[in-house]
């Protein structure tokens, strides 16, 4: 294994070489499982990772989190585009790492998407706001800068904005099959594939809905992102959505026991014969 590098619209990635010819490709609309570590790369601060253990030892571990390799859409638009480009050249199984400009990152920074909002507005949602704190106001994400007795600082800017990112990162899988595929898609716009029934028959891809997708908030907003990473990954003409509701069948009743219940006499009851 030897290390190398390629320039990329203009920047390097360094990568480890594995001398093999029969390495698997990734192109373009491949759906890939990644594990990844994102650092900003002036301060070597770590952001982001799938792996657990290199959370901890940053103190950035959230037991919140599922820490496992993350399912990609590759020239999806999902993830940065200097981080994409850079998957799009790589091999399944190598190890890659790549610093990413801000402009192909989080973009730079704006002055002007940092505002000065009144505190009534805040008190109005019941938010008491202090410095650092990630809220939405006024439709929007923002974080809090500063603090003060009539206004709040509040900066709109992406909280990675202006900085140069630098990713270590390796393709763990290719998906394959269709099923795989479809998958791979829930997975990755959902959230989970658990409990999902899929076929899929030429161009048209059924997909059989669990029970708790008929309730949840972040099933509807899901369903437009999976029907188009489907269309762009599997070139699917028709994306079939099946809820079930079966109707109980009533529970039999109970056979009536009839059971002989013996009458208890008493010896006055019992007649005696004349004499």
């Amino acid at each position: 294994m030897t290390k190398s590098h390629i320039l990329i619209n203009g920047f390097k990635v360094n990568f480890m070489a594995n001398d093999n010819n029969d390495a698997v490709k990734i192109a373009k609309g491949d759906i890939v499982l990644m594990d990844f570590e994102g650092w900003i790369a002036d301060t070597n601060e770590l952001f982001d990772t799938t792996n657990a253990q290199t959370a901890q030892d940053n103190n950035v571990f959230n037991e919140k989190i599922d820490y496992k390799p993350m399912p990609v859409l590759i020239g999806g638009g999902r993830i940065f585009e200097g981080l994409d480009e850079a998957l799009e050249s790589a091999e399944v199984g190598k190890e890659t790492e790549v610093v990413i400009p801000a402009e192909k990152a989080a973009g730079q920074r704006d002055p002007k998407l940092v505002e000065m909002i009144p505190m009534r507005e805040f008190l109005k949602q019941d938010i008491e706001p202090r410095v650092g704190m990630e809220l939405n106001i006024r439709n929007r994400p923002g974080t809090v800068t500063a603090v003060t007795p009539g206004r709040v600082r509040v900066d709109f800017n992406r909280p990675l904005a202006g900085k140069e990112l630098r990713y270590k990162f390796t393709i763990v899988s290719k998906m394959e099959g269709d099923e795989e595929k479809v998958k791979g898609v829930l997975e990755m716009d959902y959230g989970t594939s658990e409990g999902f029934g899929i076929t899929v028959e030429d161009k048209v891809i059924s997909i059989d809905l669990p029970d708790v997708c008929k309730y949840d908030q972040k099933w509807i907003l899901a369903k437009y992102r999976v029907v188009a990473d489907l269309r762009e990954a599997m070139a699917a003409s028709n994306v079939r959505f099946i809820e079930e509701y079966v109707k109980a069948e009533p529970a039999a009743e109970a056979a009536p026991e009839e059971a002989e219940e013996s009458e208890e006499i008493s010896p006055e009851e019992i007649p005696q014969d004349k004499e």
